[in-house]
């Protein structure tokens, strides 16, 4: 059964495809909500998270921590010790983009072989 081509609505600038895509342009978004999920059951401190996320700098894990409080997927809490304590949470919209996440991460796993040859083909092309 043959379906109708997208409306051209489906391909606006503001179209959720795309929108959903944004949230995956930056690595350690998904990667901070994969593993607030999967490895810390929804809240994790920053040092917790830091040590979570090889390659992450403290710098860029604090930058997107702070784009992700300000889009509304994590809270963020801070207790009133010395030192002061940060402690981020997941929020209700942060574990709606879980799902997919997980997905991606499976799939991922799933086919390292296809991700690995991408990866090889890459290499070459930039090579050549």
């Amino acid at each position: 059964m043959m379906t109708a081509p997208p409306a051209d609505d489906d391909w606006r600038e503001d179209c959720a495809p795309r929108r959903v895509l944004e949230i995956f342009a930056s690595k350690w978004t998904s990667m901070i909500l994969h593993a607030l999920e999967a490895r810390h059951g929804g809240t994790a401190r920053t040092g917790v998270l830091l040590r979570s996320l090889p390659g992450i700098s403290k710098k860029m894990l604090t930058q997107t921590l702070r784009d992700m409080e300000a889009s509304g997927l994590v809270q963020r809490r801070v207790y009133g010790t010395v030192p002061p304590a940060v402690d981020y949470t997941l929020t209700p919209l942060g574990y709606r983009f879980v799902e997919p996440i997980a997905l991606l991460y499976a799939w991922g796993r799933q086919n390292a072989d296809a991700l690995d040859a991408f990866t090889a083909q890459r290499q070459r092309a930039d090579a050549a």
